[in-house]
Protein backbone atom coordinates (compact mmCIF):
# COMPACT_ATOMS: atom_id res chain seq x y z
CA UNK A 1 0.00 0.00 0.00
CA UNK A 2 2.77 2.39 0.82
CA UNK A 3 4.24 1.69 -2.44
CA UNK A 4 1.45 2.48 -4.66
CA UNK A 5 1.04 5.70 -2.16
CA UNK A 6 4.56 6.29 -3.07
CA UNK A 7 4.19 5.75 -7.22
CA UNK A 8 1.12 7.92 -7.14
CA UNK A 9 2.78 10.62 -5.27
CA UNK A 10 5.75 10.18 -7.58
CA UNK A 11 3.20 10.70 -10.84
CA UNK A 12 1.75 13.66 -9.56
CA UNK A 13 5.06 15.35 -8.66
CA UNK A 14 5.83 14.45 -12.52
CA UNK A 15 3.12 15.89 -13.78
CA UNK A 16 3.07 19.06 -11.98
CA UNK A 17 7.45 19.28 -12.96
CA UNK A 18 5.87 18.91 -16.44
CA UNK A 19 3.07 21.41 -16.19
CA UNK A 20 5.33 24.22 -14.42
CA UNK A 21 7.97 23.89 -17.12
CA UNK A 22 8.37 26.99 -19.20
CA UNK A 23 7.83 27.17 -22.66
CA UNK A 24 10.97 26.77 -24.54
CA UNK A 25 12.10 29.89 -26.99
CA UNK A 26 14.84 30.61 -29.63
CA UNK A 27 15.74 33.80 -30.99
CA UNK A 28 17.07 34.13 -34.11
CA UNK A 29 18.93 37.52 -34.60
CA UNK A 30 19.09 39.26 -38.11
CA UNK A 31 20.34 42.38 -37.20
CA UNK A 32 18.33 45.45 -38.11
CA UNK A 33 17.47 48.27 -36.15
CA UNK A 34 16.65 46.61 -32.94
CA UNK A 35 20.34 45.58 -32.38
CA UNK A 36 20.95 49.41 -34.16
CA UNK A 37 23.71 51.41 -32.50
CA UNK A 38 23.92 55.14 -32.31
CA UNK A 39 26.87 57.94 -31.93
CA UNK A 40 23.83 59.93 -30.11
CA UNK A 41 20.68 58.82 -27.70
CA UNK A 42 19.05 61.97 -29.36
CA UNK A 43 19.51 61.78 -33.20
CA UNK A 44 18.03 59.61 -35.86
CA UNK A 45 21.71 58.58 -37.37
CA UNK A 46 22.96 54.93 -36.11
CA UNK A 47 24.47 51.64 -37.87
CA UNK A 48 22.03 48.85 -37.53
CA UNK A 49 23.40 45.33 -36.25
CA UNK A 50 25.84 46.08 -34.41
CA UNK A 51 23.91 44.50 -30.67
CA UNK A 52 24.47 40.87 -31.03
CA UNK A 53 21.51 38.45 -29.61
CA UNK A 54 22.57 37.89 -26.08
CA UNK A 55 23.01 41.69 -25.29
CA UNK A 56 18.98 42.15 -26.62
CA UNK A 57 18.10 39.43 -24.49
CA UNK A 58 19.79 41.25 -21.48
CA UNK A 59 18.03 44.22 -21.97
CA UNK A 60 14.95 42.09 -20.91
CA UNK A 61 15.77 40.14 -17.63
CA UNK A 62 12.15 39.53 -16.19
CA UNK A 63 11.55 37.49 -19.81
CA UNK A 64 13.05 34.66 -18.05
CA UNK A 65 10.23 33.89 -16.25
CA UNK A 66 7.77 33.27 -18.90
CA UNK A 67 10.09 31.28 -20.88
CA UNK A 68 13.26 29.30 -21.31
CA UNK A 69 15.24 31.81 -23.72
CA UNK A 70 18.66 31.25 -25.72
CA UNK A 71 19.85 33.04 -28.98
CA UNK A 72 21.33 32.13 -32.59
CA UNK A 73 23.16 35.14 -34.51
CA UNK A 74 21.92 34.04 -38.45
CA UNK A 75 22.85 37.89 -40.05
CA UNK A 76 24.03 41.06 -38.48
CA UNK A 77 22.59 43.63 -41.48
CA UNK A 78 20.14 46.16 -41.81
CA UNK A 79 17.02 44.50 -43.94
CA UNK A 80 17.59 46.75 -46.82
CA UNK A 81 20.33 44.06 -47.47
CA UNK A 82 18.18 41.08 -46.57
CA UNK A 83 18.36 38.66 -49.05
CA UNK A 84 17.45 34.91 -50.68
CA UNK A 85 20.50 33.58 -48.83
CA UNK A 86 19.27 34.50 -45.47
CA UNK A 87 15.44 33.82 -46.11
CA UNK A 88 16.87 30.33 -47.19
CA UNK A 89 19.27 30.08 -43.62
CA UNK A 90 16.28 31.08 -41.53
CA UNK A 91 13.97 28.75 -43.26
CA UNK A 92 16.47 25.30 -43.01
CA UNK A 93 17.07 26.70 -39.47
CA UNK A 94 13.59 27.08 -38.01
CA UNK A 95 12.22 23.28 -39.97
CA UNK A 96 15.51 22.07 -38.39
CA UNK A 97 14.82 23.52 -34.87
CA UNK A 98 10.91 21.82 -35.10
CA UNK A 99 12.18 18.60 -36.61
CA UNK A 100 14.74 18.26 -33.91
CA UNK A 101 12.15 19.33 -30.84
CA UNK A 102 14.66 22.21 -29.61
CA UNK A 103 12.42 24.71 -28.89
CA UNK A 104 8.19 25.23 -28.45
CA UNK A 105 8.72 28.89 -30.29
CA UNK A 106 10.70 30.85 -32.37
CA UNK A 107 11.04 34.41 -32.17
CA UNK A 108 13.25 36.78 -35.29
CA UNK A 109 14.28 39.88 -34.56
CA UNK A 110 14.55 41.59 -37.68
CA UNK A 111 14.81 45.41 -39.39
CA UNK A 112 11.59 46.87 -40.40
CA UNK A 113 12.27 48.14 -43.88
CA UNK A 114 11.84 44.26 -45.28
CA UNK A 115 10.35 42.60 -41.78
CA UNK A 116 7.01 41.76 -43.97
CA UNK A 117 8.91 40.13 -47.06
CA UNK A 118 10.56 37.61 -44.44
CA UNK A 119 7.54 36.60 -42.51
CA UNK A 120 5.27 36.13 -45.78
CA UNK A 121 8.30 33.83 -47.02
CA UNK A 122 9.25 31.93 -44.07
CA UNK A 123 4.95 31.63 -43.66
CA UNK A 124 5.28 29.91 -46.97
CA UNK A 125 8.07 27.37 -46.45
CA UNK A 126 7.87 26.42 -42.71
CA UNK A 127 6.75 23.09 -41.97
CA UNK A 128 4.98 22.71 -39.03
CA UNK A 129 2.25 24.59 -36.99
CA UNK A 130 4.75 26.13 -33.86
CA UNK A 131 4.61 30.04 -33.34
CA UNK A 132 7.26 31.88 -35.63
CA UNK A 133 6.91 35.55 -34.24
CA UNK A 134 8.96 37.87 -36.42
CA UNK A 135 9.77 41.92 -34.48
CA UNK A 136 11.99 44.72 -34.07
CA UNK A 137 12.15 48.23 -33.69
CA UNK A 138 11.94 51.62 -35.18
CA UNK A 139 14.50 53.19 -32.67
CA UNK A 140 17.83 51.67 -32.10
CA UNK A 141 19.02 50.75 -28.95
CA UNK A 142 21.12 53.03 -27.76
CA UNK A 143 18.41 55.89 -28.51
CA UNK A 144 15.84 57.83 -25.87
CA UNK A 145 12.94 55.38 -25.08
CA UNK A 146 14.11 52.63 -27.74
CA UNK A 147 11.13 50.33 -28.62
CA UNK A 148 13.36 47.47 -29.28
CA UNK A 149 13.13 45.83 -25.70
CA UNK A 150 9.42 45.91 -25.54
CA UNK A 151 8.78 44.51 -28.81
CA UNK A 152 11.30 41.73 -28.18
CA UNK A 153 9.52 40.74 -24.73
CA UNK A 154 5.77 41.39 -26.46
CA UNK A 155 7.18 38.61 -29.46
CA UNK A 156 8.56 36.37 -26.86
CA UNK A 157 5.02 36.41 -25.09
CA UNK A 158 3.11 35.62 -28.04
CA UNK A 159 5.83 33.02 -29.60
CA UNK A 160 5.59 31.41 -25.81
CA UNK A 161 1.09 31.61 -25.69
CA UNK A 162 -0.26 28.23 -26.48
CA UNK A 163 -3.21 30.41 -28.94
CA UNK A 164 -0.76 31.43 -30.97
CA UNK A 165 0.15 27.54 -32.20
CA UNK A 166 -1.56 27.36 -36.03
CA UNK A 167 -1.61 30.95 -36.66
CA UNK A 168 1.35 30.93 -39.32
CA UNK A 169 4.19 33.54 -39.30
CA UNK A 170 3.08 36.36 -36.58
CA UNK A 171 4.31 39.69 -36.76
CA UNK A 172 4.07 41.44 -32.78
CA UNK A 173 5.35 45.12 -33.48
CA UNK A 174 4.03 47.99 -31.32
CA UNK A 175 1.33 45.83 -28.79
CA UNK A 176 -0.17 44.76 -32.12
CA UNK A 177 0.06 41.20 -34.09
CA UNK A 178 -0.35 40.96 -37.41
CA UNK A 179 -0.64 38.02 -40.11
CA UNK A 180 2.48 37.92 -42.00
CA UNK A 181 0.89 37.73 -45.33
CA UNK A 182 -1.07 40.84 -44.18
CA UNK A 183 1.15 43.02 -42.74
CA UNK A 184 3.04 46.26 -44.36
CA UNK A 185 5.39 48.99 -43.46
CA UNK A 186 3.71 52.19 -43.74
CA UNK A 187 5.32 54.54 -41.86
CA UNK A 188 9.24 55.72 -42.31
CA UNK A 189 10.22 56.55 -38.38
CA UNK A 190 7.03 56.19 -36.41
CA UNK A 191 7.03 53.53 -33.77
CA UNK A 192 3.63 52.39 -34.82
CA UNK A 193 5.33 51.77 -38.86
CA UNK A 194 2.99 48.64 -39.58
CA UNK A 195 -0.89 47.91 -40.13
CA UNK A 196 -2.57 45.30 -42.12
CA UNK A 197 -4.91 47.88 -44.13
CA UNK A 198 -7.05 45.11 -45.53
CA UNK A 199 -7.75 43.15 -42.24
CA UNK A 200 -6.93 45.31 -39.18
CA UNK A 201 -4.42 42.93 -36.65
CA UNK A 202 -5.07 40.05 -35.69
CA UNK A 203 -5.21 40.99 -31.73
CA UNK A 204 -2.88 42.42 -29.08
CA UNK A 205 0.20 41.53 -26.73
CA UNK A 206 -0.21 43.55 -23.33
CA UNK A 207 1.12 43.23 -19.80
CA UNK A 208 2.15 39.77 -20.68
CA UNK A 209 -1.25 38.80 -22.10
CA UNK A 210 -1.82 37.95 -25.22
CA UNK A 211 -5.59 38.10 -26.89
CA UNK A 212 -6.65 37.08 -30.45
CA UNK A 213 -9.83 38.84 -31.69
CA UNK A 214 -9.68 37.02 -35.05
CA UNK A 215 -8.05 34.76 -37.35
CA UNK A 216 -6.95 34.53 -40.91
CA UNK A 217 -8.79 32.07 -43.76
CA UNK A 218 -6.17 31.61 -45.77
CA UNK A 219 -3.85 28.75 -45.58
CA UNK A 220 -1.09 28.79 -43.22
CA UNK A 221 2.27 27.48 -42.88
CA UNK A 222 1.06 23.62 -41.76
CA UNK A 223 2.08 21.34 -44.01
CA UNK A 224 4.71 23.85 -45.98
CA UNK A 225 3.08 24.57 -49.25
CA UNK A 226 6.60 25.05 -50.36
CA UNK A 227 9.87 23.59 -49.80
CA UNK A 228 13.22 25.36 -49.54
CA UNK A 229 16.36 23.72 -48.89
CA UNK A 230 20.36 24.17 -49.88
CA UNK A 231 19.82 22.49 -53.23
CA UNK A 232 16.45 24.82 -54.12
CA UNK A 233 17.11 27.59 -57.01
CA UNK A 234 14.73 30.57 -56.27
CA UNK A 235 13.25 31.78 -59.84
CA UNK A 236 14.57 35.35 -60.90
CA UNK A 237 11.54 37.43 -60.64
CA UNK A 238 11.28 41.09 -60.98
CA UNK A 239 9.26 44.03 -59.90
CA UNK A 240 8.27 47.06 -62.47
CA UNK A 241 6.49 49.95 -61.52
CA UNK A 242 3.62 52.03 -63.27
CA UNK A 243 2.94 55.62 -63.23
CA UNK A 244 1.84 58.34 -66.01
CA UNK A 245 4.11 58.19 -69.03
CA UNK A 246 6.11 55.27 -68.07
CA UNK A 247 8.56 53.79 -70.20
CA UNK A 248 8.52 49.98 -70.91
CA UNK A 249 11.74 49.93 -71.41
CA UNK A 250 12.16 48.07 -68.38
CA UNK A 251 9.92 45.06 -69.12
CA UNK A 252 11.69 44.58 -72.26
CA UNK A 253 14.94 44.31 -70.81
CA UNK A 254 13.89 41.58 -68.57
CA UNK A 255 12.80 39.81 -71.47
CA UNK A 256 16.27 39.92 -72.73
CA UNK A 257 17.46 38.92 -69.18
CA UNK A 258 15.13 36.01 -69.81
CA UNK A 259 13.70 36.00 -66.50
CA UNK A 260 11.41 33.89 -65.05
CA UNK A 261 8.81 36.10 -63.91
CA UNK A 262 7.44 40.18 -63.76
CA UNK A 263 5.31 41.82 -60.81
CA UNK A 264 3.66 44.64 -62.53
CA UNK A 265 2.97 47.28 -59.22
CA UNK A 266 0.29 48.66 -61.33
CA UNK A 267 -1.78 51.66 -60.60
CA UNK A 268 -5.63 51.09 -59.54
CA UNK A 269 -6.46 47.83 -59.95
CA UNK A 270 -3.33 46.81 -60.98
CA UNK A 271 -3.88 48.68 -64.70
CA UNK A 272 -1.21 50.29 -66.75
CA UNK A 273 -0.79 51.90 -70.03
CA UNK A 274 -0.88 50.72 -73.94
CA UNK A 275 2.86 50.81 -74.14
CA UNK A 276 2.88 48.40 -70.99
CA UNK A 277 -0.07 46.52 -72.55
CA UNK A 278 2.05 45.44 -75.71
CA UNK A 279 5.65 44.82 -73.95
CA UNK A 280 3.94 42.56 -71.65
CA UNK A 281 2.26 40.73 -74.37
CA UNK A 282 6.00 40.30 -75.74
CA UNK A 283 6.93 38.62 -72.09
CA UNK A 284 3.77 36.20 -71.71
CA UNK A 285 4.82 35.71 -75.11
CA UNK A 286 8.38 34.48 -74.39
CA UNK A 287 6.61 32.37 -71.68
CA UNK A 288 7.21 34.43 -68.42
CA UNK A 289 4.99 34.71 -66.23
CA UNK A 290 3.86 38.20 -65.35
CA UNK A 291 1.42 39.15 -62.25
CA UNK A 292 -0.36 42.24 -62.26
CA UNK A 293 -0.35 43.81 -58.77
CA UNK A 294 -1.19 47.29 -57.83
CA UNK A 295 0.66 49.93 -55.88
CA UNK A 296 -2.03 50.66 -54.16
CA UNK A 297 -2.11 50.17 -50.10
CA UNK A 298 -5.69 48.60 -49.90
CA UNK A 299 -7.81 46.63 -52.01
CA UNK A 300 -7.32 44.12 -54.77
CA UNK A 301 -6.77 43.12 -58.15
CA UNK A 302 -9.13 41.89 -60.08
CA UNK A 303 -9.14 39.20 -62.59
CA UNK A 304 -10.29 40.28 -65.97
CA UNK A 305 -11.65 42.93 -64.75
CA UNK A 306 -10.41 46.58 -66.63
CA UNK A 307 -7.53 44.15 -67.96
CA UNK A 308 -8.23 41.05 -70.08
CA UNK A 309 -5.88 38.57 -68.11
CA UNK A 310 -6.72 35.82 -70.77
CA UNK A 311 -6.48 37.70 -73.59
CA UNK A 312 -2.86 39.22 -72.45
CA UNK A 313 -1.77 36.23 -70.67
CA UNK A 314 -1.39 37.59 -67.50
CA UNK A 315 -2.45 36.51 -63.95
CA UNK A 316 -3.44 38.75 -60.65
CA UNK A 317 -2.21 38.90 -57.09
CA UNK A 318 -5.13 38.99 -55.57
CA UNK A 319 -4.69 41.37 -52.34
CA UNK A 320 -0.91 41.16 -52.17
CA UNK A 321 1.58 43.52 -52.52
CA UNK A 322 4.12 43.73 -55.30
CA UNK A 323 6.92 42.68 -53.12
CA UNK A 324 4.87 40.15 -51.32
CA UNK A 325 3.52 38.99 -54.98
CA UNK A 326 6.96 38.67 -56.02
CA UNK A 327 7.70 35.88 -53.11
CA UNK A 328 4.93 33.87 -54.11
CA UNK A 329 5.69 33.84 -57.32
CA UNK A 330 8.92 32.60 -57.08
CA UNK A 331 7.60 29.74 -54.82
CA UNK A 332 5.27 28.85 -57.05
CA UNK A 333 7.43 28.88 -60.17
CA UNK A 334 9.13 26.28 -58.15
CA UNK A 335 6.71 23.63 -58.52
CA UNK A 336 4.84 24.79 -61.44
CA UNK A 337 4.47 26.94 -64.73
CA UNK A 338 1.33 26.52 -65.24
CA UNK A 339 -0.91 29.76 -65.11
CA UNK A 340 -4.14 28.14 -63.89
CA UNK A 341 -2.24 26.65 -61.10
CA UNK A 342 0.28 29.91 -60.22
CA UNK A 343 -3.28 31.90 -60.19
CA UNK A 344 -4.76 29.17 -57.92
CA UNK A 345 -1.49 30.22 -55.25
CA UNK A 346 -2.77 33.35 -55.31
CA UNK A 347 -6.10 32.68 -54.33
CA UNK A 348 -4.88 30.28 -51.63
CA UNK A 349 -1.95 31.64 -49.97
Amino acid sequence: MKKLILVVLLCIATTMAFSQQKPRIIILATGGTIAGEGKSADKAGYTAGKIPVSELIGSIPTVKSIADITGEQISSVGSQDMSLEIWRKLAIRINEIFKKNEADGIVITHGTDTQEETAYFLDLVAAHDLPIVLTGSMRPATAISADGPKNLFDAITVAADPKSKGRGVLVSFNESIYDSREVTKTSTTKVNAFKSPNSGPLGEVYDGHVEYYKSSLRETSKGGPFEISNNTKLPKVEIVYMYADASPDYIDYLVKQKVNGIIIAGVGNGNFSKAFTDAIKRATNANITVCRASRCLEGRVVLDGETNDNELGTIVSDDLSPQKARILLMLGLTKTNDKKELQNYFFRF
